[in-house]
């Protein structure tokens, strides 16, 4: 769990996902049309993902992927980001991160 963490708090935006999810890319999507620019873990591919995939599970992320960190924070997956997006937060979410400049 400290590697997620870790990893999660290592950039403005982080975003844990894996290569065959479409709503992962969807997400990843969205926050680049902001202009921000995540950094991605692809769990599938990596050489701890099955470990970093428990932990997030772990942390309370049903489904595992996608998990998204802004601001050193976990924010959640598709839904809370979708919801952010809906209510138009996470434009400020992102602004508040240093992840994006207006």
């Amino acid at each position: 769990m400290d590697m997620v963490m870790k990893l999660g708090a290592s950039s403005a935006v982080v975003i844990f996902t894996k290569s065959s999810c479409c709503i992962s890319h969807t997400i990843e999507t969205l926050i680049r049309s902001f202009g921000a620019n995540p950094i991605v873990y692809e769990l599938d591919t990596h050489p701890n993902g099955k470990q970093m995939e428990k932990a997030l599970i772990e942390l309370g992320c049903q489904p595992s992927v996608p998990a998204i960190f802004i601001g050193k924070e976990l924010v959640g997956g598709a839904n809370e980001i979708m919801s952010l997006n809906v209510r138009g937060k996470l434009k400020q979410l992102l602004i508040r991160a240093n992840a994006i400049w207006i």
